[in-house]
């Protein structure tokens, strides 16, 4: 039998009698290791949301330069208290408008009973 250790992985064919075994690396730091280059989300300094975001996350397509911090119906503000009518509706996803009451309340009540299952199970609402 082989000793296995996490950071290896081991493959073998019977026709040859050959190990070989390959290194693998993890994003994942070893148990005990305490990593101190995290920041928390309300420690971080949001007063420039595009220099931010630039810095944290990777680039899948372009923004336009505007940063939106408030929404009501169809109408979004920016950050200098400047309205928008939303016309993209978050890409099809608030159809039913931003602070939508209604909508909210349907929101925290099914909350407050299940957040997510697996599709493995049933459950009344499907």
């Amino acid at each position: 039998a082989l000793a296995v250790s996490p950071a290896t992985a081991f493959s073998s064919t019977s026709s040859h009698n050959v190990v070989s075994s390959t290194q693998l690396h993890s994003t994942i730091p070893k148990p005990g290791t305490v990593t101190t280059s995290l920041t928390p989300p309300s420690k971080l300094d949001s007063s420039n949301t595009p220099d931010l975001f630039e810095s944290r996350v990777y680039k899948t397509y372009g923004r336009y330069p505007i940063t939106f911090t408030s929404g009501h119906g169809c109408v979004l503000t920016d950050d200098t208290g400047k309205d928008y009518l939303d016309f993209v509706a978050g890409i099809a996803t608030c159809a039913l408008g931003h602070s939508n009451e209604a909508l909210t309340s349907a929101i925290t009540n099914q909350m407050k009973q299940l957040h997510h299952v697996s599709n493995l199970y049933y459950t009344p609402g499907q």
